[in-house]
């Protein structure tokens, strides 16, 4: 293997990858490409796609427009910091920012975003697995096995979920920082006429640190699970380092990872602040009970969406239910466990390449074991670790599986390359990226039209701000997430809703949400004047079988209304005054 291509990607090599990662997004998710500016995940009662398209486009609006009220989102009204009360999605916003303020378009925004994600994934991943591997090609390959694996594909509505590059990163940081500190020891115990060469030494390490930090941070931020997990990652992998590299007396590389941490948790608080103080306020915390409904079951490691697979998710429905998707893929598991035998042998391995199998290895291992939640007992212990008690998905712990398997499969693939004649391995490297491609693609991809806005939505964004009511108001808690649908078409005002969906419900949102289901009628009215609701959106469309009903229940109530828009799917009013 060439051991200098464990080095740090040049500039011109990472946009190559980043390129092709980008080649490889729009193909994944043919026929995407097709149609970024209307086609999307928001059809019916999709609502984790339809509640991705408005956080995204919310963040995006908000940091540029109004920063200081950037978690104070316009649902849930009269409550604050609403975009706590789910994944805040800080890193996509931030990177649909252009998009955004260029086109207006939410589905052309997400989209975007989307791609960015899974090409950085790609890209990351391609880091972690060149510098353990030491073959581009190899690496190539097997990072499509990860950015693009089943559980990922099966997560398209949920744009936090797609963002998964940090992850390696984080460990790739990890390794390099634990190889150089091995590396020169003697550069930190020099005598005084060397001291510039160790001083220079440890501000090198102390450098790694604050760049794992500002990685794990960063990945918090674009998902939160992925955070903790990268955290995590890192915390095992620097322990199992420090024994293999015998780093337990350097002083460096413990400061480094000090340095390291206090910089992800400095960039992480003040987000982190405002799910505290959601969680004081609402009593929201995931139980062992909420996990165990999450976990992942035996089958559903054989659950895979890919056209490949089909004949095997047969197999894991006819054995109950799927929780998640987790299947790896068939090519990651032959060559991961391929690629675990060789790494192990010694005398043919470098101890980069045996460093990165052996923590990947155990990695991928504890998180199959902590994928299967409370009752296998290793996340009872895990949900008292610091901010565990946000999470609710242990199966989620399935996309370590896959990482730790694409880091085998690297090693497998650029042992198998280097047995080739040299002018061979180009083509071998092509022919192992299509079959990983083949092994787990799920295209076409069947993506939805947006839904139109309605057109009295354009009036609405021309008049005074008010806040919003929408009907029907769903006042069932199986039906709250219909209330996404109202959240999307307000990215085209961006006035203040009564209506919301997210991971936290306020208890005075279920409560109002009952008697609000009843609308038009008596009660619904002092609920709307408490809230200072000023329009009222009635989608007449909605209201399936029963318009008839409920324009004759409202004539009652017409001379408090006044009509400012109106078309063949709704009518918009603003509220004169209130009965009584």
């Amino acid at each position: 293997m060439d051991e200098a291509s464990g080095t740090i990607a040049r500039p011109r090599e990472l946009v190559i990858v980043s390129v092709a990662g980008l080649l490889l997004a729009l193909l994944m998710t043919w026929p995407l490409a097709t149609g970024l500016p209307h086609l999307g995940r928001t059809l019916g009662t999709d609502a984790d796609g339809q509640y991705s398209t408005w956080n995204v486009a919310w963040v995006a609006r908000a940091i540029v427009a109004d920063p200081a009220d950037l978690f104070d989102a316009n649902i849930f009204f009269p409550h604050k910091t609403t975009l706590a009360y789910s994944e805040a999605n800080l890193v996509e916003g931030i990177i649909g920012i252009l998009p955004w303020w260029l086109s207006r378009n939410p589905w052309l925004t997400l989209n975007l975003v989307m791609l960015a994600g899974f090409t950085s994934a790609y890209a990351g991943a391609w880091l972690l697995l060149r510098h353990v591997s030491g073959d581009r090609g190899a690496a190539a390959a097997a990072a499509i096995l990860y950015a693009f694996c089943p559980y990922v594909m099966s997560h398209l509505s949920h744009i936090q979920l797609l963002f998964t590059g940090g992850i390696p990163v984080a460990l790739l940081l990890v390794l390099r920082l634990a190889e150089e500190a091995a590396a020169s020891p003697a550069a930190a115990s020099t005598p005084v006429a060397s001291a510039p060469v160790a001083s220079a030494f440890r501000r090198k390490l102390l450098l790694r640190g604050v760049a794992l930090g500002a990685a794990i941070a960063v990945q918090g931020l674009a998902c939160a699970y992925y955070g903790i997990f990268a955290g995590l990652m890192t915390g095992y992998a620097a322990l199992v380092l420090a024994a293999t590299r015998r780093l337990w007396t350097s002083r460096a590389y413990w400061m480094a990872l000090g340095i390291g941490a206090a910089t992800a948790i400095l960039v992480i608080a003040p987000f982190f602040a405002q799910y505290l103080r959601v969680s004081e306020e609402t009593s929201f915390v995931r139980s062992l009970d909420d996990a165990a409904r999450y976990s992942a079951r035996i089958w559903d490691y054989l659950g895979s969406a890919s056209r490949a697979h089909a004949w095997l998710l047969g197999i894991a429905r006819s054995a109950g239910s799927l929780r998640d998707v987790l299947f790896p893929g068939m090519l990651a598991i032959v060559l991961g466990v391929a690629g675990l035998v060789l790494a192990l042998r010694r005398g043919r391995t470098s101890q980069r390449t045996r460093d990165g199998a052996v923590v990947a290895a155990s990695l991928g291992l504890i998180a199959l074991w902590a994928s299967f939640g409370p009752s296998a007992g290793l996340y009872r212990v895990l949900y008292y670790l610091p901010a565990f008690s946000f999470l609710r998905a242990p199966s989620r712990f399935g996309l370590i599986v896959v990482l730790a398997l694409a880091v085998l499969a690297s090693i497998a693939l650029a042992r198998l390359f280097a047995a080739l004649p040299a002018r061979r391995r180009t083509l071998a490297a092509a022919i192992a990226c299509a079959l990983a491609v083949a092994d787990i693609t799920v295209i076409p991809i069947r993506w939805y039209r947006a839904p139109e806005i309605p057109a009295p939505y354009r009036v609405l964004a021309a008049s005074p701000r008010g806040v919003v009511a929408e009907f029907p108001f769903y006042g069932e808690r199986s039906a709250f997430p219909l209330h996404a649908q109202y959240m999307l078409f307000s990215t085209s005002h961006w006035m203040p809703l009564v209506n919301g969906y997210s991971d936290v419900i306020p208890l005075d949102f279920r409560q109002a949400a009952a008697v609000l289901d009843g609308f038009p009628s008596r009660d619904t009215f002092p609920v709307l004047a408490r809230r200072r609701v000023r329009y009222i959106g009635i989608h007449w469309d909605m209201f399936v079988g029963r318009q008839e009903e409920i324009r004759q229940r409202l004539q009652p109530f017409l001379p408090y209304l006044r009509v400012l828009a109106a078309d063949d799917r709704m009518t918009l009013y603003e509220i004169v005054r209130f009965p009584g």
